[in-house]
């Protein structure tokens, strides 16, 4: 028989040869760590749809972060749930916020750690909208420019874009190191630069969730934090699962505004889209393994359908070969300890 004389399996046959022809590497610093911070003490409350997270006061959220920098996982995204919520959401942006007192108990114990915080109000308004509702009369504002959905529920664009400002302006003045809008609001990249330049935070970094898709994979999260719309749902102002062209055009919208990482979120089901951002956008791309991801892993690794660590470790390999530079995951301290023993 006439073989090519270039045989791939040679390069195949031992652990060697395949580490020599490895394309695409994974390691602790491609990890960021999402942590859930919530009012009281003492409180590490397991979430029971995503085993092994937790809801973490903030001593508790503090130490969640030490033991991922002593992973050396590099970075941490914080989530809040506040102790009211309100129309407008208005926690977001108080000094005396859980996660305002979670980032400045972090960067005390562990001021190398990067701190990232979600800036978003789905967490923090009554009715679990990431913005000012403008059919709720209690908004304080008359209609701007609004986003409609279903079942009525339109979001005051520009109002919600002013609240956007004070949140991140927060956080920054506690000193955070990344903030990231996730709201999916028309020109809120452009709004939080702004106001974090005025207010003279020029070298806090925005992380854009540029290419947030409507989807059914937020399911646990919104247990874990209670923000389940109480009408509606987020279609008329995330993007529709169907469009490609479309999250390249925001991606590219969030750049010119000035963003410094762009997210695309999920993550499994979005490998095409993380390639094609990472290809048209020349910026660095997160890609945000979402609770839903998490727990069918989880769930089927506890079922032994799976082996946990090959999959695990499989799954995050792709996002990174997809070309994804930083990788958001539950999974990470768990990918981190089998980083570290090879």
């Amino acid at each position: 028989m006439n073989f090519p004389d270039y045989r791939p399996r040679r390069m195949r046959r031992t652990e060697g040869l395949r580490r020599l022809m490895r394309e695409t590497r994974l390691a602790v610093d491609d990890f960021v760590y999402p942590i859930f911070v919530v009012p009281g003490t003492g409180v590490e409350k397991p979430i029971s749809s995503m085993p092994g997270q937790f809801n973490y006061s903030v001593e508790k959220a503090v130490d969640a972060a030490v033991r991922a920098y002593d992973l050396g996982i590099p970075a941490v995204l914080l989530f809040g749930v506040p102790e009211r919520k309100d129309a407008v959401g208005s926690e977001a942006w108080s000094n005396n916020g859980v996660v305002q007192k979670a980032i400045r108990a972090i960067k005390k114990r562990c001021p190398e750690l990067v701190v990232m915080v979600d800036a978003c109000f789905c967490e923090y308004t009554d009715h679990g909208h990431c913005g000012i509702l403008h059919d709720d009369p209690r908004s304080e504002r008359s209609l701007a420019r609004s986003i409609s959905g279903p079942h009525g529920v339109e979001l005051d664009n520009d109002g919600s874009l002013e609240n956007l400002a004070r949140m991140v302006v927060s956080y920054a003045k506690c000193g955070a190191d990344v903030v990231a809008p996730s709201g999916m609001l028309d020109g809120f990249v452009g709004a939080c630069r702004e106001s974090l330049d005025e207010d003279g935070h020029e070298s806090v970094a925005i992380m854009a969730y540029s290419v947030k898709y409507a989807s059914g994979y937020y399911g646990p999260f919104r247990e874990a934090v209670d923000s389940t719309p109480k009408s509606g749902d987020r279609r008329g102002y995330q993007m529709d699962p169907a469009n490609a062209a479309e999250a390249v055009r925001e991606a590219s919208m969030d750049v010119a505004e000035g963003a410094d990482i762009i997210m695309v979120k999920p993550a499994l089901a979005y490998l095409d889209i993380v390639r094609a951002v990472s290809d048209e956008v020349n910026m660095p791309i997160a890609a945000y393994a979402v609770s839903g991801e998490y727990a069918m892993i989880e769930a089927a690794a506890a079922n032994g359908w799976i082996d946990k660590e090959r999959v695990v470790m499989e799954t995050l390999l792709g996002m990174r070969r997809a070309g994804a530079d930083m990788i958001i995951s539950y999974h990470a301290p768990y990918a981190a300890q089998i980083l570290n023993k090879r």
